[in-house]
């Protein structure tokens, strides 16, 4: 409010300017809309720089006295740009006839014109015109008119800012208007000048009426909200004089004065109960605003406040609050609770928070929201992280997570199953019970994911003898009669026979009544309809050309015949009589993969691991039988312990705390009292007090500009330019720098630019006259839309002044954006990227060629030049090997996903592969794949 107020105008370009003997024929001779329209060509041509010193007293006195509101808005715009003082300096003589007219508008009849002289004078600077207007202003104070009243308390402000010596007792003024006004608009820019002026009075105004803030208009209340802030910032003794206002001010109407009291009471209180009701406070605003945009809002504060150690038990205690947030209907909403909750959950409330998630599994079955599904799976992944946190929930939550394992939706399914399995590893005294609601559930499974894992839980915890025969039995009824491919061939030719008796129409007779009472016999041919065979789930896997099923099934009969070979209650015959059915499984699985009757035949890396299994039951080996029956097992038992360590870090990396590099203990020197040998060692104020903070950034921000200096033109050009590049999230700032290196004056200089890509010029340059050897800085602002490697180039165009109108061009080097300014690392779990990695259809392959010996170092140079983090565990790439792949990750700060996929491998210490890079835009993809090309180029080269 207390900030200058600004015209825009307009004008278009393939005008012709006017001569001023035809303006002044318009102005003294046209009716009021040919005034207008030569009133707007005088005030476009007064901003292109022309001056028309002779129309002054003929727009004085053919348009001064004119009534038209539009002419009366054109002439305060007029009046505004118009120069007021003549070449010695003084103010010129025609504008005592001006200032008479602002006073005449002033007592003008109509509200408007009052109200728009008021804001006009506000950017009037002249005090000799505004001296004599001194009493008309005042005397709007108390103007009938609110829209009146309210601009004359901004025009009393301005004028009090800068010359106070025109209007000395201006804060008691206002302070007497504020007490006798009314209107709540008044009231706030009045409230507004004192804070601005007087702060004091402002203050003293604000006890007067403390009891009655709640009563207030929501303008107003929030002035005073940002007035105790700011007061009692400053004031410490002060805050438990206007503490009790902010906290009457929790209870608005409005949801801006509520959040924003809030907001001041985490700022200004570290008491608990305060925490507490800005907590509650925003709690409620979530819960009655619609807008999802304010919700997200609100639950980001929630977070900031959690990110205080000292407040975590608050909201931990009002935990069971923040889930009733989950009625909103928005999925991010949701996401964003659950996120906050996860940080918030303890070993007090881990019960509450658990029981009220399974109601919400439970009202995702018919929930009418359209993303009922992903909720879901949201919520899978809630009770999963809970369950590993919090191991003795994990007996509540397996039971009614494997209820959701025959779900539609496999993503959520994949979940379920991956949390049972690591389940079955961390609560050994739940296994029989899992192991049995598993059994019941394998029938129902449709997603060849879930079945193999499923398998594999068999194979692994499957351990007493009848435990195992019970395995077989249900592996047995879910591939159905065997051998497969004998019974598929009957089925289908009993199918085909039952086709051709059911294509032979067949003709019914039936005798009906007619309206008119009498009998009538109709006849019609019928045929029944097809019935199609149906077959157990795995046997439909494998049918649909599922293999990998195949091999997970082989490789847990494996472990089950084995370790009940190695049980000593089965007899010997018992043992042979499982092994040779494990066996026919397999080999009839084989058999049909080589058979034609799937979609797709069986492919060699199946065929080998079953026929693998094969060789092991039928010759079992001492080295082979630990493999099957104990080093599969220690491998997942060590990737569990890894996860849980790695949750553990994560969590100690959220509440860890900021390395201080200046302790409370540590000397403090004064600049005053420095020698001049310590003038240069120590840092300014700011820098020390953010290593104080631990808020100091490390990095060399000398360095990282110097990178960013682009030369645009050659020292040999007449014109030398070099850009600064200022990248901020979403635009981009060139600082150009233009030197004139001749003898001459460059008349018209104009840097004009073009891009390429997904940037966009938002204005154009303006020209420039540079003297001999002189130079001028050009910024020029480039917005920035999507994640793609852009190019900005141009060229620099002028006039040599006194030479021929010829125009010089001196053409500049582009300007390359480089992509790594907008993607930083990010993380997500292996589910996740999968997830992505199926769904994204752009694809981008890369191939390696590089000097770089090593695998390991040819992943550091990647992830380096990229910005992206390696989400395979380190656990994973240790060792030596002629072989190494990799899932790579990072974001955009436009929310576009990068992934990529390293597999390489070496040969004769070469280094050869491919990198597969996946998004969802076109961009972001061949952008990654070209930053990393060139840069395996200067590798090359650098070797």
């Amino acid at each position: 409010m207390s900030e200058h107020c600004y015209t825009l105008i307009n004008a278009p370009e393939d005008q012709e300017p006017p001569t001023e003997a035809q303006l002044r024929k318009d102005l003294s001779e046209g009716k009021v809309d040919t005034k207008i329209a030569a009133m707007k060509k005088i005030i476009t041509q007064l901003f292109a720089g022309e001056r028309y010193p002779n129309l002054l007293m003929c727009i004085i006195q053919y348009v001064m006295p004119q009534d038209d509101k539009m002419l009366k808005k054109l002439l305060l715009i007029y009046w505004e740009i118009v120069p007021k003082h003549g070449t010695d300096g003084k103010l010129l003589h025609e504008m005592i006839l001006v200032c008479d007219a602002y006073r005449k508008d002033l007592q003008h009849p109509n509200e408007f014109v009052r109200g728009c002289t008021l804001r006009f004078l506000c950017k009037l600077s002249e005090p000799e015109l505004l001296e004599p207007l001194m009493p008309s202003i005042q005397a709007t104070l108390s103007d009938k008119h609110q829209y009146v009243r309210r601009n004359a308390v901004l025009c009393v402000l301005t004028i009090f800012k800068h010359h106070d010596h025109l209007i000395p007792d201006a804060p008691e003024l206002i302070y007497n208007f504020l007490e006798q006004e009314r209107d709540a608009s008044c009231k706030r820019n009045a409230f507004m000048m004192l804070i601005a002026v007087d702060q004091e009075r402002a203050l003293d105004y604000l006890s007067t009426c403390m009891d009655q803030v709640q009563t207030f208009n929501n303008i107003l209340q929030l002035v005073i909200v940002e007035l105790i802030h700011k007061v009692c910032r400053t004031d410490v003794n002060k805050r438990a004089r206007f503490i009790l206002c902010i906290y009457a001010l929790l209870d608005a109407e409005s949801s801006a004065v509520r959040y924003d009291a809030a907001t001041t009471l985490v700022t200004l209180s570290s008491a608990s109960s305060a925490i507490e009701a800005a907590a509650k406070c925003y709690i409620d605003l979530i819960m009655k605003e619609s807008d999802n945009s304010v919700k997200l809002i609100v639950l980001d504060r929630l977070a900031d406040i959690k990110r205080n150690p000292n407040y975590l038990r608050i909201l931990q205690n009002m935990v069971m609050d923040i889930l009733q947030v989950l009625a909103a209907p928005d999925l991010e909403v949701k996401k964003k609770t659950l996120e906050l909750v996860l940080d918030l959950v303890s070993a007090r409330n881990i019960g509450e928070v658990v029981m009220f998630l399974k109601k919400e599994m439970a009202k995702t079955n018919n929930a009418q929201f359209e993303k009922s599904a992903e909720y879901r799976q949201i919520l899978i992944r809630t009770l999963h992280t809970c369950g590993v946190r919090f191991p003795e929930t994990a007996k509540i939550i397996v039971p009614q997570l494997m209820e959701f394992l025959s779900d539609s939706t496999a993503s959520s399914s994949i979940d379920v199953i991956l949390f049972v399995r690591e389940a079955f590893e961390r609560l050994p005294e739940m296994r029989d019970d899992m192991l049995s609601k598993l059994f019941d559930n394998f029938s129902t499974l449709t997603s060849s994911e879930v079945a193999r894992a499923a398998l594999w839980i068999f194979g692994e915890y499957a351990t007493q003898a009848d435990v195992i025969t019970e395995t077989i039995d249900h592996v047995k009824k879910s591939l159905g009669e065997l051998p497969l491919v004998d019974t598929e061939l009957r089925a289908i030719a009993q199918l085909e026979e039952a086709a051709e008796e059911d294509d032979t129409p067949k003709i019914v007779t039936k005798t009906r009544i007619t309206a008119d009472g009498t009998y009538a016999t109709e006849s019609a041919y019928t045929s029944t309809k097809k019935v199609e065979h149906v077959r157990p789930n795995v046997r439909q896997m494998l049918l649909d050309g599922n293999f990998f099923v195949a091999t997970a099934l082989a490789s847990s009969l494996t472990k089950l015949s084995l370790k009940y070979s190695s049980l000593e209650g089965p007899t010997q015959a018992e043992k042979n009589r499982l092994n040779a059915q494990c066996m026919l499984f397999m080999s009839s699985i084989v058999n049909l993969g080589k058979s034609g009757l799937p979609t797709t035949p069986m492919d060699l890396d199946s065929n080998d691991r079953i026929m693998a299994c094969l060789r092991v039951l039928s010759d079992p080996t001492p080295e082979l039988q630990k493999i099957f029956q104990s080093s599969c097992h220690e491998a997942f038992a060590r990737m569990i312990k890894l996860t849980a360590d790695e949750s553990a870090k994560k969590i100690e990396t959220k509440g860890g705390k900021k390395e201080v590099e200046v302790h409370a203990d540590d000397l403090i020197s004064f600049r005053a009292l420095r020698n001049s040998e310590e003038a240069d060692v120590s840092d300014d104020h700011e820098t020390m007090l953010s290593k104080a903070t631990g808020s100091s950034d490390t990095k060399s921000a000398d360095q990282s500009k110097l990178n960013r200096v682009f030369q645009l033109s050659g020292f040999s050009d007449p014109v030398y330019a070099e850009a600064y590049v200022h990248v901020h999230q979403y635009d981009i700032l060139l600082d150009v720098i233009i030197v004139n290196q001749t003898p001459d004056t460059l008349q018209n200089l104009t840097l004009e630019l073009a891009t390429l890509g997904d940037l966009k010029l938002t204005e154009k340059t303006s020209s420039h006259t540079l003297a001999p050897h002189d130079f001028a800085n050009i910024k020029a602002n480039v917005k920035v839309s999507s994640t793609e490697t852009g190019i900005i180039f141009g060229n620099i165009v002028y006039e040599v002044a006194g030479a021929s109108l010829d125009r010089n061009c001196v053409v500049l080097n582009d300007i390359h954006i480089d992509i790594m300014d907008y993607i930083s690392p990010a993380s997500c779990t292996e589910t996740q990227f999968r997830d992505m990695w199926s769904e994204f259809e752009w694809e981008n392959k890369v191939a390696v060629r590089t000097t770089i010996e090593s695998l390991r170092g040819y992943l550091d140079h990647l992830l380096k030049t990229t910005n992206m983090r390696c989400l395979t565990p380190e656990t994973a790439l240790e060792g030596e090997c002629d072989f190494l792949a990799a899932n790579l990750y990072a974001r955009s700060v436009f929310g576009e996903d990068a992934l990529a996929n390293l597999s390489i491998d070496r040969t004769n210490d070469v280094v050869s592969g491919h990198i597969r890079i996946r998004s969802k835009t076109q961009g972001i993809a061949l952008s990654l794949g070209d930053k990393i090309t060139l840069n395996q180029k200067d590798a090359y080269k650098s070797a």
